[in-house]
């Protein structure tokens, strides 16, 4: 069913997105269903089916597919919400479920109050295509991981320990101890692994060229000890306004690095964190909090307060020391950011204004 290409106004429209095709569900000014259609899930099809129409409100789900459609509703003309799922129960967890209601549902939340969505506003398209390239590296480097993994299990069934090593050093400290012919296959998998170390390392040029050159801002981060080139990049790409956030504390919320809240009456029970936002820059976080707090993290007010909190003890006590860190770690990178301030590992006038 085609609709016509009359320009009609003040309508909402949910969008229900899928890998090939797309559900569309249109209520009028009155909240009655107009039109109810599918198109095409590529940049062609969406823009000719939305062409005419004239500032709609198109509510739709985060998703794969979810940055360039915002991108280009938005140069049409149109008010876009891309709603966060974790604020859609309604789809979720309904007892009849079908791609046509999923459109329904998301037309008539959008229509009552997009706020009730909690719409996610995302990045830039260049920011995405830099941040891209963090993807990419991560991807390479898991894949080096398990090729390790696997030879090492190997060998094991062979009554052998390869050696220890880093990742990067793996295929060179076999080869000296001459194992490489320990088992068929084992000099494909070290191929593989020198083939995805130099990528990697290529890689790593081009992230250290990237903040160097377009983000400059990147520098002010690495000010501190545990953040590198990787890290930095990926919270200014994350972030990307940071006068978004009206206090630096915000940022660790933004990131899931708060613990949950179910309080009742006078009970005020211990929760995981949130774990919401980009889990990426969030694993990054965590692993410079595990290098803050380890041997050689070197001194400063952000690891004095880390192991406080290891000294309390208890059987989360590193789990939470680490968190915290990781928390205060994600406040005073907008702090250093925003105020483009040096960093002082110790003697900053307060913990709080340190990372506040």
């Amino acid at each position: 069913m085609r609709k016509a290409t009359t320009i009609r106004r003040q309508v909402t429209i949910g969008l229900d997105v899928s890998d090939r095709y797309s559900r569309v569900c249109v209520l009028d000014a009155h909240g009655r269903v107009e039109l109810e259609d599918r198109l095409r899930t590529t940049p062609g099809g969406v823009g000719e089916w939305f062409a005419g129409y004239a500032h709609a409100r198109v509510v739709l789900e985060v998703g794969p597919h979810s940055p360039w459609l915002s991108r280009l509703l938005k140069r049409q003309g149109h008010e876009v919400v891309v709603a966060n799922p974790r604020r859609v129960r309604l789809i979720a967890e309904a007892e009849r479920k079908s791609d046509r209601i999923d459109a329904e549902t998301l037309a008539r939340l959008g229509r009552a109050d997009p706020k009730l969505l909690r719409p996610i506003e995302h990045r830039g398209e260049a920011a995405q295509q830099d941040l891209a390239l963090l993807r990419v590296r991560e991807g390479l480097v898991r894949s080096r991981t398990k090729l390790i993994q696997c030879a090492r299990g190997l060998a094991k069934s062979f009554g052998a320990r390869l050696p220890a090593s880093s990742a990067p050093s793996f295929a060179k400290r076999v080869r000296e101890r001459d194992l490489e012919a320990l088992f068929p296959g084992l000099e494909a998998l070290l191929q593989q692994c020198d083939a995805l170390t130099a990528s990697i390392r290529q890689l790593d040029r081009e992230v250290e060229r990237l903040g160097r050159e377009r983000y400059p801002e990147t520098q002010l981060l690495r000010q501190v000890p545990s953040v590198g080139p990787i890290t930095s990049l990926a919270y200014v790409l994350t972030i990307e306004d940071p006068k978004r956030f009206v206090k630096s504390r915000s940022v660790g919320a933004y990131l899931g690095l708060t613990p949950r809240q179910r309080d009742s009456g006078q009970a005020r029970p211990e929760l995981a964190i949130t774990k919401r936002g980009d889990e990426f820059l969030r694993r990054l976080l965590i692993e410079a909090a595990h290098y803050t707090l380890g041997p050689f993290g070197p001194d400063s007010d952000l690891r004095r307060f880390g192991l406080r909190l290891l000294g309390q003890g208890g059987k989360r006590a590193k789990k939470r020391a680490v968190v915290a860190v990781a928390r205060k770690l994600a406040t005073l990178l907008h702090r250093l950011w925003i105020t483009g301030e040096a960093y002082r590992a110790l003697g900053a006038p307060s913990a709080e204004m340190q990372a506040a």
